[in-house]
Parts: C-alpha cells; structure tokens; sequence
C-alpha cells in the first residue's frame, strides 16, 4: 500500500517527566479584560485580532495559568494571512524582562472560529525555538460579538497532516477545561461593573458602604434560599445528593464561626453602626470642602472696598 495514503498523527512532545496535555487552564480576569480592549479597539474591517498569551505552568505542565497577555498585528483574507512575527519576539523579550517568571504560553484569538490560518498560527507558538516546545501551546478563543455573552474556549493541538510537509500548516484542535479566576480584592471592581449591564448608559454610581453591605445580604440570601431548596429535593426524594456538592457545603459550613444568636445580631449592630459613621463624617467632610471652594469663589469675587478707602483717607491727609 503506497505510504501516502496514510494520514500521520502527532502527539504533542513533552519530556518523560511531564504529561502530555494540560489538564486545566486558568485565565485571569486581568487577561480577560485586555483582549476585550484589543477586540474593542480593532479596525472596522477586521473580523478577528490575536495576541500572544503569557503565564505561567506548573512544573509537571498539567496545569497553566495565563496572566497576561499582548496585541500582535496580523492581516488575514480569504487568501493568506500575515503575522507580525517580529513584533511578537520583541514585546515578548520586553516582557521577559519585566516579568521573567510569566512565560509564553500560547496565543488568542476574538473568534470561535478555527480555520487553517488558526493552524498556522498555532504551530508557530508551539515550534521548537521561539514556541512553547515540549509544552503544547495554549489557543484561547474569545467571542466578543456585541449584544451577545462572552464565550470562551480553550485547546491545545496535535499535528495531523498526509504528509510530514502537510502537517506544518495543519493540526488537530483538541478542547481542554479552562476556569476563570480573579483575585479577592478584584471582587468589588468586577461587582460594580456588572452593575452597569442593565442600564443604558452603561454608567454606575459610587456604591458606598452601606449599599455594598446591602448587596452582599440579599446575595447571601439568595445562596441560603438555593442551598435550602436543594436540601429539601434530597430529603424529598426529588433529586439524588451529590457527593461533591455535600462535601462542599461541608467545607463552607466548617468555616463558619461558633458563635450564638444573640452575639451575632449585637457583632452585625456595632458593624453596622460603624459603617453609618464613617458614611455621615465622610458627607460632613465632603460638604464642608465644597462650603469652603464655594466661599473661597465668593470671596475673591467680591472688590476690595476696605483697601479702596484707606487709600482715599491716605490721599486726603497727604
């Protein structure tokens, strides 16, 4: 049989001690909301715009995290596609410098779409040299398309082609797990963002202690009103329990405080009492500063009539 017919696979090469794909990808918001810039920002008669995506990988490769990211320039058409290799290689190097820690991890793309341009692309990041080899390079998607939700997807890939020559411009996207991740003290921006989705203008206010409270009792609410329907089904027959929801709602339980009715309700006043006070001092304050550039136009606006007549008497005894 001629060997030519045959159609060759490639797994993605890793070294003997690390495992052949990732098992989860985690993306940072921080890198979530840059590609959402360079979707924002791209020409009108671009359909899509990459990037290359930077992080950092466990030590045995089964886990990646990306971080960062940046914005390369490409030019595609139904005929070929252009990258800006050399403007990938020298932000990159820029980059390393900075934060020699996140490493090249793979690159993203605004569309869901994968297409044999995606297949050049993609080998580029995982070639041996200026690519992620032996690690399988990382192919976000992010769909950005207006008035619609964010979609993400996340591969990695295998060389498949009829021929060695072939599979350089060819391979097999391959979906993995991905989680996006933000840290705790990212919670109240995103929070407030989110706010703007319902109205408009896409504007929101200043949301100040008392409101944030608030916010966060009725979402507490809303948790224990699912957790408490969901506990009902079991014991009703209605659903069969979970063994990792159960151990979850464990291990949130086990870290609730010990503490009695009556001492919660007195710890949540006090709490409370003190958010309203430094809510009223920060008002005074803030109404007290506006007083005082007010009075302060008022006065320099006024003509020095005091000055003028001292002046006058000055003449006169002269």
């Amino acid at each position: 049989m001629d060997r030519e017919s045959f159609i060759h696979l490639t797994k993605p090469a890793v070294t003997s001690s690390t495992t052949a794909n990732p098992l989860q990808v985690v993306i940072c918001a921080q890198a979530l909301f840059a590609i959402l810039d360079h979707s924002l920002r791209r020409s009108p008669d671009q359909e899509r715009v990459i990037g290359t995506l930077l992080g950092v990988r466990s030590e045995d490769g089964s886990e990646i995290e990306i971080r960062n990211c940046f914005a390369v320039g490409h030019n595609e058409s139904q005929e070929q596609v252009e990258v800006d290799m050399d403007y990938h290689k020298q932000m990159y190097n820029l980059h390393l410098k900075a934060n020699p820690k996140e490493i090249l991890v793979g690159w993203y793309a605004t569309s869901p779409e994968l297409n044999t341009f995606s297949a050049l692309i993609q080998n580029f990041y995982a070639s041996n040299g200026d690519g992620t080899y032996p690690y399988p390079a990382v192919h976000l998607t992010v769909s950005s398309n207006p008035g619609k939700d964010i979609t993400c997807r996340t591969y990695i890939s295998s060389s498949v082609g009829i021929t060695p020559d072939r599979a350089a411009d060819s391979c097999l996207f391959v979906p993995v797990p991905y989680e996006i991740k933000y840290a705790e003290n990212e919670r109240n921006a995103l929070e407030a963002l989110s706010l703007g989705r319902t109205s408009l203008d896409r504007q929101v206010s200043n949301i100040v202690d008392i409101h944030g409270l608030e916010v966060g009792i009725v979402e507490l609410l809303e948790m224990l009103n699912r957790v408490s329907s969901y506990v009902s089904q079991i014991l009703a027959g209605e659903t069969l329990p979970s063994v990792a929801i159960g151990q979850t709602l464990m291990n949130s339980l086990s870290l609730a405080p010990k503490i009695d009715a009556p001492e919660l309700e007195k710890l949540f006043n006090t709490h409370l009492q003190d958010v309203l006070l430094v809510s009223y001092l920060a008002n005074t304050i803030r109404t007290q500063i506006d007083l005082s550039n007010k009075l302060a136009t008022i006065t320099g606006t006024l003509p020095s009539q005091p000055q003028k007549t001292e002046n006058k008497r000055q003449r006169e005894r002269e």
